[in-house]
């Protein structure tokens, strides 16, 4: 049963790439849901640095996806597509895109539409998707982490950064975490962050081989890229695995791979954005039956740093290059 709603609604166009200033809001149509699709009324949606990057020119959508910015939402379900039960209608969501995110109005495939969880509220649940997604599929799924296991995440004040850093306590790791400057370093503490290290001032090498008395960590998250691969290499310990899900300061360098041989290291990563609505199923229903209980009982949740009203896009976006947030950028509609 798909709506027959015909009338416009408020979203955020990128006028070409380039600068924040390149975004302004716009009227359009509301879209209409596809097969296997639900139509979203908006409440909030989370800014991402794919959505940054995309704006720049830099990411461009999948192929059929939204060329709207906006990889996850929360909010009701106020129509449904084909083959989607009509029990789905007045359901309060959060979801994980394809794009589409910054309107009143969004749709999503529903297998990628989980129940907000119980005493959260929508701004909070807006900042779920993206990063458990991504912190699940690859620290736990990829890099299988396990209790008892030594984990190092970078950019641990991030929103990828305080949900990996909370996941990976609550799973019984010891948790290492790089950040920028020393409140940014209290936080991923405060967090559950056994050691928290300022990348500016020391060697998280360094600090790596003492805290683990030599032994290095098992496992490590990494979206900086560039000099640090070489020395995340350094830092694995045997059998260690590395996953990369970002190049921020570059993805190409001169690289002696000897220590993957001598140490056993296994090299990953992965985009989330490209992959399948099956295989992101998978990880939907995995956040359901590991997670959500988490977020239930406050043991585990999104960081919140500052909120914008969707016209305010631009400015949601010169914060996050900015880098001077901890957790996550949220827009709301209203």
């Amino acid at each position: 049963m798909a709506a027959s709603l015909t009338h416009l609604m408020n979203y955020i166009k990128v006028k070409s790439a380039g600068s924040a200033d390149e975004l302004i809001l716009a009227r359009d149509a509301i879209p209409q849901p596809k097969t296997g699709e639900v139509l979203i009324k908006v409440v909030a949606a989370g800014v991402n640095r794919p959505d940054v990057l995309q704006r720049q020119g830099l990411y461009p959508p999948p192929a059929g996806a939204s060329s709207v910015l906006g990889l996850e939402v929360s909010g009701i379900i106020v129509a449904v597509g084909e083959t989607v039960s009509p029990q789905w209608l007045n359901k309060p969501v959060c979801a994980l895109l394809n794009g589409g995110g910054y309107a009143e109005y969004c749709t999503a495939a529903v297998e990628l539409c989980l129940p907000i969880p119980d005493g959260m509220d929508f701004i909070s649940a807006a900042a779920l998707p993206e990063t458990f997604f991504t912190v699940w599929t690859n620290v736990f799924e990829r890099a299988k982490l396990q209790s008892g296991e030594t984990f190092l995440v970078h950019g641990g004040s991030s929103g990828i950064g305080t949900t990996a850093i909370q996941l990976a306590k609550s799973f019984g790791a010891t948790v290492i975490a790089t950040a920028g400057n020393e409140g940014k370093c209290q936080v991923c503490r405060e967090l559950g962050a056994h050691h928290a290290i300022n990348y500016r001032t020391t060697d998280f090498v360094d600090v790596v081989k003492r805290v683990t008395h030599g032994q290095g960590v098992n496992v490590i998250l990494d979206m900086v890229g560039g000099d640090y691969i070489t020395r995340n290499l350094k830092a694995l310990a045997l059998e260690g695995r590395l996953v990369q899900i970002a190049f921020l300061t570059g993805s190409q360098l001169n690289l002696d791979l000897m220590p993957i041989m001598m140490k056993r290291l296994t090299l990953t990563g992965s985009t989330l954005r490209a992959r399948s609505v099956t295989q992101k199923a998978q990880i939907a229903q995995a956040l359901l039956q590991n997670v959500w209980a988490l977020l239930v009982k406050g043991q585990v949740k999104p960081i919140i740093y500052k909120t914008f009203l969707l016209a305010q896009a631009a400015e949601a976006h010169r914060l996050m290059e900015s880098n001077e947030h901890i957790g996550k950028i949220v827009l709301q509609m209203e």
